[in-house]
């Protein structure tokens, strides 16, 4: 079954993005204006967005700046814009800030895998402290493309929209499957699938016309993408938790007059309790919306017409997901990464995972 997870009233999100969630940020002295350009999610429907990032980041930061702080923000697709293209663009300083789904950015540094490989997390909150743990070495690593992350925010669980049945795992065997990039692409592969990269704003059409089979995505990630109108199929088997990082162009970053730097350092940490908050109870809303059950869908949008197919995931593809994680998706992620990477990830992360690296 899917975890259980602390009910949140919609409206304490709503509260969280306009009023106290700013309680904690320091206030800004009167200077010179900072214009900030920020590209942050996948799709301006999604709740990360429609409920935390435009509230708290566009709306009540140039306010609570006193006017000083002026934000440009938009989604990827408004800018035209892939996971991948996103690191680039921010390494460039074409942006200052960006909201980056981490496989789809872990071919230009592989080490960003670490936080949440397939079949790694139980949970939401694993994956945040183990993000946490990583985030010192994280940055260290960055420094080298002149990024800094600043904030991690999570997406719901990462489960299989299909256009046809789904029951276990051994279904998606020859079925061709869009997936973020990273170590989904080696458990996809484990059990029999093809994995295939399509940017997210694409595979509704790349579903529409069964190009791909199958796509993976947070549960109310999909639902907000409107999935539900080119699929029929739902299969709640959390693959990964889609611990996501908004990062900052470095040389940007440290520019900044050090009391605006503060100001926005506490304004992320705001935003990414906000951001947690509201995907604790994501995944089982996005479930649910996808279903067609207007009682337990509180976030996103009811499917009325044709609502999907919902099959819980089995305990026997519970326990082949942890198994793919130790003998397939860790050993891949090392052989991409780094001999350094599996000592990494045997020091940080391994005593909170509970899964070794075991060198072969």
């Amino acid at each position: 079954m899917v975890p259980s997870f602390p009910s949140l009233a919609a409206a304490a999100v709503v509260a969280l993005a306009t009023g106290p969630a700013f309680a904690q940020a320091p206030a800004l002295p009167p200077g010179p204006p900072v214009a900030i350009q920020m590209v942050t999610q996948l799709s301006p429907s999604i709740p990360q967005y429609t409920r935390v990032d435009i509230p708290m980041l566009r709306e009540a930061l140039p306010q609570r700046s006193g006017g000083r702080i002026r934000v440009t923000l938009a989604s990827w697709p408004e800018r035209n814009l892939s996971g991948p293209d996103l690191i680039r663009v921010l390494r460039s300083g074409q942006i200052d800030l960006a909201g980056l789904a981490l496989p789809t950015v872990a071919g230009d540094v592989p080490l960003l895998d670490i936080i949440d490989m397939s079949g790694q997390n139980p949970s939401h909150e694993q994956g945040r402290r183990i993000a946490h743990a990583m985030l010192p070495t994280l940055n260290k690593e960055l420094e080298r493309v002149g990024i800094k992350i600043v904030a991690f925010y999570p997406f719901p669980g990462q489960v299989l929209f299909c256009r046809d049945p789904v029951t276990s795992l051994a279904d998606l065997k020859g079925r061709r499957v869009r997936t973020p990039g990273g170590s989904q692409n080696d458990f996809i592969q484990s059990i029999g699938g093809q994995p295939v990269a399509i940017g997210f704003p694409e595979v509704y059409s790349a579903l529409e016309r069964g190009v791909v089979d199958c796509a993976v995505t947070g549960t109310a990630t999909g639902n907000g993408a409107r999935w539900y109108e080119v699929t029929r199929h739902l299969y709640t088997l959390p693959i990964q938790w889609g611990v996501a990082a908004y990062a900052v162009n470095l040389a940007w970053w440290n520019r900044l007059d050090p009391a605006v730097r503060d100001f926005l350092q506490a304004t992320m940490n705001e935003v990414e309790e906000a951001q947690w908050k509201l995907g604790a109870e994501l995944t089982e809303d996005g479930i649910q919306c996808n279903a067609g059950n207007a009682a337990g869908c509180k976030i996103g949008h009811v499917v009325t017409n044709r609502p999907m197919t919902i099959t819980r995931e089995t305990p026997a593809d519970v326990a082949l997901l942890r198994e793919a994680m130790q003998k397939v998706v860790l050993p891949a992620f090392v052989k991409r990464c780094g001999a350094r990477c599996g000592e990494i990830y045997n020091q940080i992360v391994s005593p909170i995972s509970g899964i070794t690296y075991t060198p072969q």
